[in-house]
């Protein structure tokens, strides 16, 4: 969902609002399915996603900016590690990559007003977004909705294994929300507020320092680790 509400602040003086306005607004709706390999997935899937997480982001920061810049207030938008790199395909990543660069454009333009802008960038974490039971009903219909030209290059064992790891995904992922909204508090409340926040050891350890290696490293490292299709070279 998105969270528009007026902070205040108590960290220091110098936070208090200028005058009536919006003091804080978080950006945190979000969904990531349909999601899967580019070629299972129809336009109408990507901009299902993207009208959530990308252009419902937009639309409520535009429309809230006027009360934010009156109090010289914070915007802290909800990316993800992978608007940093693309694991899978479908909007989730694209909508991501384009919070980001909304999210700097904004945090440039807006500074000459006083007004901060901060992305945090969760790792992998226990919540819809990442449910196995969701993700793998997804898949299984993108599958069944193919043409026998794709479920032929890719292939049924394929398709199990992408399932099987699915299915471990609410294992690995970590349970501790309050490492984002701590990042989030941080943001709205602190004299001086990051620019960008990472949340999780995934994304601290693995998917930021990975997106600082040269594309070539990156793909080399994914193409090796990555399932193959049956038909693949």
């Amino acid at each position: 969902m998105c969270i528009s509400s007026i902070i205040k602040p108590v960290l220091c003086d110098s936070l208090l609002p200028l005058s009536p306005g919006l003091w804080g607004l978080v950006n945190n709706a979000g969904i990531s399915i349909p999601s899967g390999p580019n070629e299972w997935i129809k336009k109408q899937d990507f901009a299902s996603v993207l009208d959530v997480n990308l252009l419902g982001l937009i639309e409520v920061t535009l429309s809230m900016l006027p009360l934010v810049r009156k109090a010289r207030g914070r915007v802290v938008n909800i990316a993800s590690a992978l608007g940093r790199v693309s694991l899978c395909g479908g909007g989730y990543c694209i909508s991501k990559y384009g919070v980001e660069a909304f999210s700097d454009s904004l945090r440039r333009e807006l500074s000459y007003f006083g007004v901060k802008v901060s992305i945090i960038e969760p790792g992998f974490f226990l919540t819809g977004v990442t449910s196995s039971a969701r993700l793998s009903s997804n898949t299984q219909m993108l599958w069944d909705q193919t043409s026998s030209e794709i479920r032929e290059i890719y292939g049924e064992k394929y398709l199990a294994s992408y399932l099987k790891n699915l299915n471990k995904l609410d294992q690995k992922c970590n349970k501790d929300l309050t490492l984002v909204t701590d990042c989030m508090e941080h943001a709205l409340t602190a004299c001086h507020p990051r620019t960008r926040y990472s949340a999780g050891w995934d994304a601290k350890l693995f998917f930021i320092p990975l997106s600082y290696l040269p594309t070539f490293l990156v793909d080399t490292l994914l193409y090796w680790t990555s399932l193959k299709p049956e038909k693949a070279l």
